[in-house]
């Protein structure tokens, strides 16, 4: 069996500046964080990140990593804007190309299928087509001459996803309610890399859930890593919800540049065990 484990340092290691990555989940719901993480304690820079963005987006915006983002939106849910984001928008520290949900879905499909763009009716009239002005029409070939958005294909170097469970060799498992374009971003990248909550013998993937939870092929991963609690604190049903009170304390101290520095000293200026550690203190202390 040829095993694809890697370390979340060694994942971070091979992306490099400039590049255009993926980042699946949605929101605050089932990121690669562990994997973000990496990527803050890296030297990369000038990235364009595409996602359904949440404190993914907004921690690697803080660190100045960001060059470009192309989304749908950047949220965290239970807090409606993601503060380092906005902060970002604000300061026009990061370009930003939006479409509305169904566009980006329909960009990740073009580029799945490798091709260069989906026609869809989503998006005509609103102002999306205002604000990106990127976007063009086409014209149905058909006797409905119907007038179509061509959503560009949204291609990507690399893309991180993170999943409940994976093989060695990169197939991988979702257990969850939702599979949250994950695939899409695993087959519209040129490679991917899968971080998981527990590693398991390709045998047990059918005592975990049924088969259509095989989410990702191995053909489409050159790395896996398993992060136990990786995707904290945003949520990984059914293995653990969003820490919301964690969630609130990363929004109240990005709101204040001096307990940011405080958040980011306590819990991002060590490697992956050393932010678990901290805050597994936190919550002892919050008791």
């Amino acid at each position: 069996m040829s095993s694809k484990v890697m370390s979340v340092e060694e994942v971070a290691g091979s992306l490099e500046s400039g590049m255009t990555i993926g980042i699946g989940g949605w929101g605050s719901r089932r990121k690669p964080m562990a994997l973000v993480r990496a990527i803050l304690r890296s030297p990369v820079t000038d990235l364009t990140i595409v996602a359904y963005g949440g404190p993914d987006v907004g921690l690697l915006c803080a660190a100045g990593k960001v060059r470009r983002l192309v989304t749908a939106f950047v949220t965290m849910d239970s807090i409606p804007l993601e503060p380092h984001f906005r902060q970002a928008r604000q300061s026009g520290a990061i370009e930003l190309t939006e479409y509305d949900e169904g566009m980006f879905m329909f960009g990740l499909y073009a580029a799945a299928h490798r091709l260069p763009f989906l026609p869809t009716p989503v998006g005509l009239g609103s102002d999306v087509m205002r604000v990106n002005p990127e976007l063009r029409t086409v014209r149905s070939p058909y006797e409905d001459g119907q007038e179509l958005v061509a959503v560009p294909a949204l291609r990507m170097d690399a893309a991180l996803v993170h999943m409940n469970r994976a093989d060695a060799r990169g197939n991988a498992q979702y257990l969850g309610p939702d599979p949250y374009m994950d695939d899409l971003f695993a087959k519209a990248a040129d490679r991917t890399y899968v971080s998981c909550e527990r590693l398991v013998d390709t045998a047990d993937f059918a005592k975990e859930g049924p088969v259509q939870s095989l989410l990702i092929s191995r053909s489409q991963v050159a790395g896996v890593v398993e992060t136990p609690n990786g995707a904290h604190f945003t949520d990984c049903l059914p293995d653990f919800g969003r820490d919301e009170a964690f969630q609130k304390l990363y929004a109240q101290s990005a709101a204040d540049p001096d307990r940011w520095s405080a958040f980011s000293e306590r819990f991002l200026s060590g490697d992956e065990a050393a932010y678990q550690d901290a805050v597994r203190v936190w919550r002892e202390e919050a008791r």
